[in-house]
């Protein structure tokens, strides 16, 4: 099968910050499985959810009370259900949660879940980000709730193509977007939580330049909307799928639930790298000095 029919989807969270986050997640999970369905009506066959897709981007604050938001993976509740999300609609899912790992250790990560309803594996975001309060006293506390990630680079061989994922402010170090290539990704996918301000020239930029040095297409994916009661600005969507030329292939808007439907053509991805040998021309034996600085 040489076309693939890719769903992002991209939505607002609803529910109040201070509401107790076992309201976040039946909310939010509610919403995504309706998006889900929407999905699969439009021909999907791989889709992707946003950054910890059922709460608000609580890393705004830093309160105790987001960890009881994190599960064990793959036997946590919400793994478990898009597991059987997955069998019944025959669809490949990456689902971004907030992960927690024997009694206290927390990490970013997405699952992995096969058409067939399998756990594949899950990718744990490596480069974690810890800006302080800027206007109303938020910011991006993410060392407060995550351990960087430890599992390396995985790609997941799915039914349908090779996928590796990016979590965030991962899509700002080309070293790992270049690990993903070299273990064979077809596509990579970047679910994230970014709101408007100094790196949104940057969301058209980065990834379609990850795209084009890799040979692969890349997945963007953004949530939409003001999460109250915190001041840090508007997620401005715009998740999109660039192909290997870094062209774009579909963007959402700025404002809006929805998913975004492209398709990945395999036989592009062998047409760009036969064109362009950029694995055959690399100089790995130059490279040391990456690993020592």
């Amino acid at each position: 099968m040489d076309t693939i029919r890719i769903g992002l989807i991209q939505a607002r969270h609803d529910v109040h910050g201070e509401e107790s986050v076992e309201v976040h997640k039946a909310a939010a999970i509610e919403k995504h499985l309706m998006l889900l369905r929407e999905a699969k009506q439009q021909g999907a066959q791989i889709v992707s959810l946003q950054e910890i897709f059922y709460g608000p981007y609580f890393c705004a604050e830093q309160k105790v009370k987001w960890y009881d938001a994190a599960e064990e993976i793959p036997d946590g509740p919400t793994t478990r259900l898009f597991q059987s999300a997955a069998k019944e609609l025959g669809l490949v899912i990456v689902l971004p949660i907030y992960e927690r790992e024997g009694i206290a250790t927390y990490y970013n990560t997405a699952a992995v879940i096969d058409a067939d309803g399998t756990y594949l594996g899950k990718y744990r975001k490596h480069h974690i980000p810890h800006v302080g309060a800027g206007e109303g006293g938020c910011g991006f506390w993410e060392k407060y709730y995550f351990k960087p990630g430890d599992l390396g680079y995985p790609v997941f061989d799915t039914a349908f193509a090779k996928v590796g994922v990016y979590i965030c402010y991962d899509r700002h170090f080309p070293e790992g977007a270049r690990m993903l290539g070299l273990g064979g990704a077809e596509i990579v996918f970047n679910p994230s939580a970014t709101v408007s301000g100094t790196s949104e020239y940057l969301w058209k930029l980065e990834q379609p330049a990850h795209a084009v040095a890799n040979g692969y297409y890349v997945a963007a994916i953004n949530r939409v909307g003001v999460e109250g009661p915190w001041n840090m600005g508007e997620f401005y969507g715009q998740s999109y799928l660039v192909d290997p030329r870094g062209s774009f292939v579909a963007m959402g808007s700025r404002d809006r639930d929805e998913v975004v439907i492209g398709d990945l053509n395999k036989s592009l991805i062998r047409e760009v790298r036969e064109s362009w040998q950029f694995y055959r021309d690399r100089r790995p034996e130059t490279y040391q000095g990456l690993a020592l600085l």
